[in-house]
C-alpha cells in the first residue's frame, strides 16, 4: 500500500491542537502532564479540543505517571476514562497495561479493547518497557489492537530505527507500527526510509513564557523547579516543516 505517512501530534492543551490542525497533522494524541510522558486529560479538556479541531483525535489513557502494572483501583479507573473518552467525541484511545514480568497484560488489555469499540485503541510506549517487544507484538495482534506507538525499544526512534524496521517487517498489514521519539523535521525522510514506517508521532513543541508580570521566582509549585512561568506549546511552523518534509518538499 503506498500512500503519505501519517503525521500525530502529541500535545496538551486547545491552543496546540489548533497549532497542530492549522500545521497539518493528520491526527492528535491529547494528554496532560507530559512531562511525566503523558496522562489522562480532564473531560473539560476532550471536549473542548473536540469541539475546536476536525481532526481524529485520540485520548490518552493512563491514571498515573510511572510504570504501566496496575492496580484493581487504576484499572477500574481506566475503564471509566475510555467511557468519558467516547462521550466526548474521541475517535481513539491510547493505552498500555504490563503485568509484573513485563509482558502485556493480555486479560485485561482485552477488556478495555473491547470497552473502547468501536474506536481505534494504540498501545503506547509501554511496548518499550515490555521484557520482549516482538511477543508482545504477537500479543497486540492477537487481541486486534489497532497499533502501536514505539521507539524500538531505545531512548529515541533514531536508536532504535533497526528494532522498528524489524517490527513494521514483522507486523505486515496485521496491525500498524507507528514510531516516536526523536523524530524531528530534519531527520523525517531519513528515518521513513530507514524504518518504512506509515505513522510517526511527534511533539515540535516550543517554550511558551508566562503572561505574568508579577513573579515568585523563590517558590516552586511542582518537583521540577523554575517550571512556574514556563511552558511548552506546539509550534504550527514546526508541523508546517515536518509535513512538507513527509511530502519530500
Amino acid at each position: 500500500m503506498n500512500r503519505k505517512p501519517l503525521v500525530e501530534v502529541c500535545l496538551d492543551s486547545v491552543e496546540s491542537a489548533l497549532a497542530a490542525e492549522r500545521g497539518g497533522a493528520n491526527r492528535v494524541e491529547l494528554c496532560s502532564s507530559l512531562i511525566e510522558g503523558g496522562i489522562t486529560p480532564s473531560s473539560g479538556l476532550i471536549a473542548a479540543v473536540r469541539r475546536s479541531i476536525s481532526i481524529p483525535l485520540h485520548v490518552m489513557i493512563r491514571p498515573r505517571g510511572g510504570d504501566f502494572c496496575y492496580t484493581d483501583y487504576e484499572f477500574a479507573i481506566m475503564a471509566q476514562d475510555i467511557k468519558a473518552a467516547k462521550e466526548f467525541g474521541a475517535n481513539g484511545v491510547v493505552l498500555g497495561i504490563l503485568d509484573a514480568e513485563g509482558n502485556v497484560d493480555a486479560q485485561r488489555t482485552r477488556k478495555l479493547v473491547e470497552l473502547a469499540r468501536p474506536l481505534t485503541v494504540t498501545f503506547h510506549r509501554a511496548l518499550d518497557m515490555s521484557r520482549d517487544l516482538f511477543a508482545a507484538l504477537d500479543t497486540l495482534i492477537d487481541l486486534k489492537v489497532d497499533r502501536v506507538l514505539t521507539s524500538g525499544g531505545k531512548e529515541t526512534a533514531v536508536e532504535g530505527k533497526r528494532t522498528i524496521a524489524r517490527l513494521v517487517e514483522v507486523a505486515g498489514e496485521r496491525i500498524v507500527v507507528m514510531a516516536g521519539s526523536g523524530i524531528r523535521e530534519q531527520n523525517v525522510r531519513w528515518f521513513l526510509g530507514e524504518t518504512s514506517v506509515r505513522e510517526i508521532h511527534v511533539s515540535l513543541t516550543t517554550p511558551v513564557s508566562s503572561p505574568m508580570r508579577s513573579r515568585n521566582e523563590k517558590v516552586s509549585m511542582g518537583s521540577v523547579k523554575g517550571r512556574e512561568y514556563q511552558r511548552f506549546g506546539v509550534s504550527e511552523e514546526r508541523v508546517k516543516k515536518l509535513v512538507a518534509a513527509v511530502s519530500g518538499g
